[in-house]
């Protein structure tokens, strides 16, 4: 049988790629693939032509009616993917950073070492394109409060690029963290005791669209999300 695979993709404002990732998302299928890749993009209110060009791509389109921001957008793919009966799911996103070419490898990776979730990681071999040095200064500072909190050593806790089975897509279906999901997400499979693991990928420079985090805001940034990990720590270690 034909296992599924949901690549969900959160879109605001992403005209300029969301096409092109779609594509290369659609051209890992093959006719006698036993694996089958579909792009389920969630647009997240988009002020421009994202949701024209989803409905006119094929893929899945989901239009948000409010603006959820980029934790609620993935729960919302997730939960599809979670309630359509996909295999697994994994988020990449919409302005072209993670290579649609990793994704079956991922998938091998994730099964051969039982993981429940595998994240695509900058910094296991250092090539592709690695971000400013601010960003990864704060990177480095997320993977030592992680580490310090649950004991995990996740090198790229701000990746997006990350795949989940049925067993992890339950538990971010129920919960999943909302403005800056990424680093408090490894909060959350840790304390629910997920096999979480990392795959080296060669990311690209955005396609398109701008970044969230503005060089302004990246001080706010990393108090917000501190504060928010820790809170998420204590919230899900009070109901154990």
């Amino acid at each position: 049988m034909q296992q599924k695979i949901a690549v969900i993709i959160p879109a605001y404002n992403e005209e300029s790629a969301i096409e092109a990732v779609i594509a290369s998302v659609n051209a890992l299928n093959t006719s006698a693939a036993a694996t089958r890749y579909i792009p389920l993009v969630i647009n997240d209110c988009s002020k421009d032509r994202t949701g024209q060009l989803i409905d006119k791509a094929d893929c899945i389109a989901i239009h948000l009616a409010v603006n959820l921001g980029i934790g609620g957008a993935v729960q919302t793919g997730f939960m599809f993917a979670l309630e359509n009966n996909f295999d697994y799911a994994i988020q990449i996103d919409g302005d072209g950073q993670h290579p649609p070419e990793y994704i079956p490898r991922m998938l091998g990776e994730l099964k051969a070492k039982n993981l429940d979730v595998i994240i695509g990681s900058r910094f296991l071999t250092n090539e592709g394109f690695q971000s400013t040095l601010a960003r990864r200064m704060g990177i480095n500072y997320f993977h030592h409060l992680n580490k310090w909190l649950v004991g995990v050593s996740i090198k790229d806790s701000t990746s997006g690029m990350r795949m989940l089975n049925r067993k992890a897509l339950k538990i971010v279906s129920e919960y999943y963290p909302d403005e800056y999901p990424e680093p408090e997400a490894i909060v959350l499979y840790a304390i629910n005791k997920l096999n979480i693991g990392e795959f080296p990928v060669q990311m690209n420079e955005r396609q398109g669209g701008v970044s969230s985090i503005g060089a302004a805001g990246s001080v706010y940034y990393m108090f917000k999300v501190t504060l928010a990990i820790i809170f998420t720590y204590l919230r899900l270690n009070s109901k154990k």
